[in-house]
């Protein structure tokens, strides 16, 4: 799969990001997109092949697997990646509008079209509190599918056609599981310079629009 439309996306959102905004796509593209491309991916890459069931009924190992893993992990974390740089779209097109808008008035209608005020700073709000909403819901999802952030070394399996409780084992539970945590963790970061992004930046024009009132009064 090629990155490259996202890894684009993210160095046009830094253009227009604040600075820990630039925190979060230096996370995003080196500790989440370059691991996943380097490494994660060949991990889970054969992870059908290599799991194994102490039976060879016909079915059975297929139907094991597809009860234990109802979405592959890293499809899933791909899907991730995705879904919570997507709202950062909005800023870009945002951005996109007003320099457009600009040209067809033939006027300077912005002091600069990519700084974070007016209507800008709402669709950058928005974005925020959307990337944050789906790292939230992604990270509910993993836990949700696989019964928390952990990787088996054997799961026990009734379902038919095994004929009965069957075990059967998968493939590099502990450095699957290392990347789980990895993901978790970084996810988790996300999350907290999201926050930290948005209380920042409602404190930051909180003040600035208290200060105009202030000195209008005083007027």
């Amino acid at each position: 799969m090629s990155w490259a439309f996202l890894r684009d996306l993210l160095s046009g959102v830094n253009k227009y990001s604040t600075g820990i905004g630039r925190i979060w796509v230096a996370v995003v593209f080196m500790f989440r997109l370059l691991v996943y491309v380097a490494a994660a991916e060949n991990i889970w890459k054969h992870e059908h092949d290599e799991f194994e069931c102490n039976i060879k009924q016909p079915g059975c190992e297929n139907v094991c697997f597809d009860h234990f893993f109802p979405v592959s992990h890293i499809r899933l974390w791909a899907l991730q990646l995705i879904m919570v740089s997507t709202p950062s779209l909005l800023v870009v097109f945002h951005v996109a509008y007003r320099e457009n808008r600009e040209k067809q008035h033939n006027q300077k209608l912005y002091r600069n079209p990519g700084k974070i005020d007016g209507g800008l700073l709402y669709t950058y709000l928005i974005s925020l509190i959307l990337k944050t909403g789906l790292e939230i819901v992604f990270l509910v999802l993993f836990y949700k599918l696989y019964n928390g952030f952990k990787i088996p070394r054997l799961v026990k399996c009734d379902i038919k056609p095994c004929p009965n409780t069957v075990d059967c084992y998968i493939s590099k539970p502990t450095e699957k599981m290392i990347f789980l945590y990895f993901l978790v963790a970084t996810s988790c970061l996300c999350i907290v310079l999201n926050l930290s992004e948005l209380s920042y930046l409602i404190f930051k024009y909180s003040i600035k629009c208290y200060l105009k009132r202030h000195r209008k009064k005083q007027q």
